[in-house]
């Protein structure tokens, strides 16, 4: 990497003072960065310090005679290996999708010949706004890469998608473009074609009443990155998945449902594998009886605390572990806790009857974040503690430790 260098153009959202932690973690990789600072931008950064962490002069204005005469914003637009617009707010998004150039951030995108990359970040209200989401298909359909924004709590209150993927995932997509986007691990090979791999993914949802369910935070995006893996390393992926807004992999045939018993008559049906990985959060219970109309609260009227009975939901990892016929040969489960991560993953491995458990510690904010940290422990105990990651690299290790267990089986076969 250290003859890459990428343009960053810092849009104007609170979350700007993330791209200075950006250029320092693609400083460390090697990447050079020369940016614009949009006049936005500037409220929330100073062009002082993106030079300072930089290294670079800073380009804040169009008509800058000085500039103009010594770069250009056609040689600036095109100096750069990738343009990189972080973070990428609503104004520039549309600006760009609308071809305007009315600034030297929108004009550079404009006159720009190179890949561009961009990570939004905003409001989630603006986010899923229907102009917004028109823009973000237009500037993929113009070959523009829009990463998906983190899902959490944002700095005016709100929950949900528009969060900056953190700096780490941001970087490690940069690597992967500049790279040609190859595959870690060798898994370009194809290892595991002919292999049939089960995945489930994402919440599942049980019904209250026609409106209401009981659900869980999961965006689903660790057991999509999964399937993605899988089918890049030439498996052909059954995903068996809750609602969720994560595109789906290429190459990758989706089962949609919503209840855990849809699931495992999903998984049941899609039987038999050579691998099953069981990446869904799975509700433990279920309403016993979900109302057939939606349920009211009538003033002066019946218990203001009505009582809710819940039922115990099916164990579907367990069930597919205790197969007795078309159990798959590999039987991979996923321990989200809060406490106590490793130790309540091996007593699930033995009570469950899996052979591999993958624990990952979800008290922060890794259901919706882009980053996972796991530890892979078997039925020898802990076998590795990997480092903070991105859920994609989690996926592509967790696909290439497969293709070595495969390969352990058959060389063993081959001595015998």
């Amino acid at each position: 990497m250290s003859d890459k260098r990428i343009l960053l153009i810092i849009g104007g959202g609170i979350a700007a003072y993330k791209s200075l932690e950006l250029i320092r973690e693609l400083s460390r990789r090697g990447i050079a960065s020369r940016c614009i600072v949009t006049k936005g931008g500037q409220e929330f950064v100073t062009p002082l310090s993106v030079s300072a962490l930089s290294g670079e002069k800073v380009f804040t204005e169009l008509f800058d005679l000085d500039d103009e005469a010594d770069m250009g914003h056609i040689q600036l637009s095109r100096s750069a290996d990738l343009v990189v617009v972080c973070p990428a707010t609503a104004d520039l998004m549309a600006k760009a999708a609308g071809g305007l150039a009315g600034d030297l951030a929108s004009t550079t995108l404009l006159a720009t010949d190179k890949p561009v990359l961009m990570v939004p970040a905003m409001n989630v209200r603006m986010w899923e706004h229907a102009a917004t989401q028109r823009n973000v298909e237009t500037l993929r359909a113009d070959g523009v890469e829009v990463m998906d924004p983190d899902e959490g709590a944002m700095a005016c209150g709100e929950f949900g998608p528009g969060r900056l993927p953190e700096p780490m995932a941001i970087a490690n997509r940069i690597e992967a473009k500049l790279s040609g986007g190859a595959v870690l691990y060798g898994l370009d090979s194809k290892p595991l074609a002919g292999r049939h791999v089960l995945v489930t993914a994402g919440p599942t949802r049980e019904p209250l009443d026609p409106v209401r369910f009981l659900s869980n935070h999961s965006s689903g995006k660790q057991g999509y990155a999964i399937a993605g893996a899988l089918a890049k390393a030439g498996a052909r992926v059954t995903l068996v998945s809750g609602p969720v807004s994560v595109p789906v992999p290429q190459n990758v045939d989706l089962v949609p449902i919503e209840t855990a018993r849809e699931m495992l008559d999903a998984c049941e049906n899609a039987l038999p594998a050579d691998v099953f990985i069981s990446v869904a959060a799975v509700a433990d219970w279920r309403p016993s009886r979900a109302a057939a109309k939606k349920m009211k609260l009538k003033e002066g009227e019946g218990d203001p605390h009505p009582t809710l009975e819940l039922s115990e939901n099916p164990d579907i990892l367990a069930t597919l572990s205790r197969k007795k016929k078309r159990r798959p040969d590999l039987v991979i489960g996923f321990a989200a806790e809060t406490h106590d991560v490793e130790d309540l993953a091996i007593a699930k491995l033995k009570r469950k009857r899996c052979d591999w458990i993958v624990a990952n510690d979800v008290s922060g904010d890794v259901m919706g974040g882009a980053m996972n940290q796991v530890s892979l422990v078997t039925r020898q105990g802990i076998e590795d503690r990997w480092p903070r990651m991105t859920k994609e690299d989690v996926a592509v290790r967790l696909v290439a430790r497969i293709v070595e267990e495969f390969d352990d089986e058959s060389d063993q076969i081959a001595a015998q």
